[in-house]
């Protein structure tokens, strides 16, 4: 009898269960999102456009032509390998936690709860410091056309607003968000582009090389952070409708499309091409730009950053719902629309948060811009080692290792906790003493909180790595069995083996 013979007379030989199997991601609407709309969140969540104007900056300040582009490179292919950790784990399974779901499946509760609570404060601070930034940018190109925002009132009006559409159009849905950061970003690189490409639009001098002191470091870390955000694409493996290929195609590919694009900005930093364009969006019309190209360039420069804001929001509400799922935080944190099938509640949740904390920034109360953003590197720098250290023990676990996941995993541990280490000791030589008491704090944190969970809830902890698991419906009838788990939960566990049976789960 032919396979196809045999899968047949198999499928008409299984009953119904007895209870359905259902995905514990399932209220999230499962299958929705094509490639194109997973990358567009990725690519999102970098503000790639953004980072083009803000990145050649900190390279001019930083270092000299060689030292700035080797170091961009080094940046650029140590995401890479990052990413290749990442791929180990969006080949095999899809979640709605990503890295935090990842730590878990190699390293246990204990790192998972450090990387989520990590991954909650890269993506939150991250958020505020491109919400602060994209409502400068509004507020200056209002300016160009004769709109003067200025007391508190004007900026939180400004900020307010901004925040609504933010809102809106993420409780709007997954596939809605996905098309309008894929517009927005499209239309800001598009045009970044062409300004930097052409002499016309901004030749000038080729500028001098930087001193400031620990150059390297800086540049670095800031290359690293204009990358970060490649992986958010993982928190939205329940819903793509081919998870485990788009997932794993977008982790891979965004870190190289968006670092050539860096390495073409600091290119045309060096060679004098984008003078123009960073005097106007460092100094607007003072430095003699036209105010036409002032108000086009911050209009674009807002809208990288609001969709950065955007898809880091999106990002930290789909980790706060995997959480309320697995009881680690409140349920309401689960609650999903009912129309549009988004957890709305923890949406609302995160963009208020990040709502005040960027209008704070642009009322100068609390931290600064640059200590925020040094928290978040931290922060995003930690869960990279977690992930990269939980590939290399899951492939292992499972037999399937090989020497070039070995080495990826090898390279960014290291790396990784040498420029974490750098960072805290710069902000203390820096006499920037609060910085490293939020990162050891933050670091602190997750140790504490499963500590906290396995005395007074010790039930909690064996829920966490919730993914997204196989329902009937994905399965051929009788290809596969579904049985109970150690949580009672109906689970695809293997392939029916010798004659067709029949198979009751009850």
């Amino acid at each position: 009898m032919s396979a196809l013979a045999e899968a047949i007379a198999r499928s008409f030989s299984v009953s119904e269960l007895a209870r359905p199997a259902v995905s514990p991601l399932r209220a999230l609407g499962r299958r929705r999102l094509g490639g194109l709309q997973v990358l567009a969140q990725s690519v999102g969540t970098t503000g790639c456009a953004a980072s083009m104007v803000l990145l050649p900056t900190v390279l001019l300040r930083y270092g000299s032509p060689l030292s700035s582009v080797l170091t961009l490179l080094g940046a650029v292919l140590m995401c890479y390998l990052i990413a290749v950790c990442i791929a180990q784990f969006t080949r095999r399974q899809a979640a709605a936690g990503g890295l935090y779901s990842f730590v878990f499946q190699g390293l246990g509760t204990r790192a998972a709860l450090t990387s989520g609570v990590a991954l909650l404060a890269k993506y939150v601070g991250s958020a505020s410091a491109t919400l602060y930034s994209g409502g400068q940018a509004l507020i200056l190109a209002l300016g160009a056309v004769g709109v003067v925002v200025h007391g508190v009132l004007g900026t939180l009006t400004v900020y307010v607003a901004v925040a609504g559409v933010v809102a809106a159009v993420l409780v709007r849905g997954v596939r809605f968000a996905a098309l309008v950061m894929l517009a927005v970003e499209a239309c800001s690189l598009l045009f970044i582009v062409v300004l930097m490409a052409f002499p016309g639009t901004g030749a000038g001098a080729a500028p001098a090389p930087g001193t400031a002191p620990h150059g390297v470091l800086h540049i670095a870390l800031a290359s690293i952070f204009a990358l970060a955000g490649f992986e958010s694409a993982t928190f939205f493996g329940a819903e793509a409708k081919r998870p485990l290929l788009s997932i794993t195609r977008t982790v891979l590919v965004t870190p190289l499309i968006c670092g050539g694009l860096f390495l073409f900005a600091a290119w045309a930093a060096w060679t004098g091409r984008s003078a123009t364009v960073l005097a106007a969006a460092t100094q607007g019309t003072a430095s003699g730009a036209p105010t036409s190209l002032v108000l086009a360039l911050n209009v674009g420069l807002a809208c990288s950053w609001l969709a950065s804001a955007t898809a880091s929001s999106h990002a930290a509400s789909r980790l706060v719902y995997s959480m309320a799922v697995e009881r680690l935080l409140p349920r309401w944190g689960a609650a999903v629309h009912a129309r549009f099938r988004t957890p709305h509640l923890a949406l609302l949740v995160i963009v208020s948060t990040v709502a005040v904390a960027g209008t704070a920034l642009a009322l100068g109360i609390g931290p600064a811009r640059e200590q925020v953003i040094s928290v978040a590197r931290a922060m995003v720098v930690t869960a990279y080692v977690l992930v990269a250290a939980a590939s290399v023990r899951l492939v292992y676990r499972i037999g399937e290792q090989t020497r070039g996941v070995a080495l990826a995993g090898a390279v960014v541990t290291v790396a990784g906790v040498v420029l974490l280490g750098g960072l805290v000791v710069v902000q203390r030589l820096e006499a920037d003493q609060p910085v490293s008491a939020v990162v050891v704090g933050l670091l602190a944190a997750g140790l504490l909180w499963r500590t906290v969970l396995r005395r007074r809830r010790p039930g909690t902890l064996r829920r966490v790595g919730v993914f997204d698991a196989a329902e009937p419906v994905d399965v051929l009838p009788g290809a596969g069995v579904f049985a109970p788990d150690a949580n009672g939960a109906l689970v695809l566990v293997g392939r029916p083996r010798g004659r067709p049976t029949e198979r009751r789960v009850g």
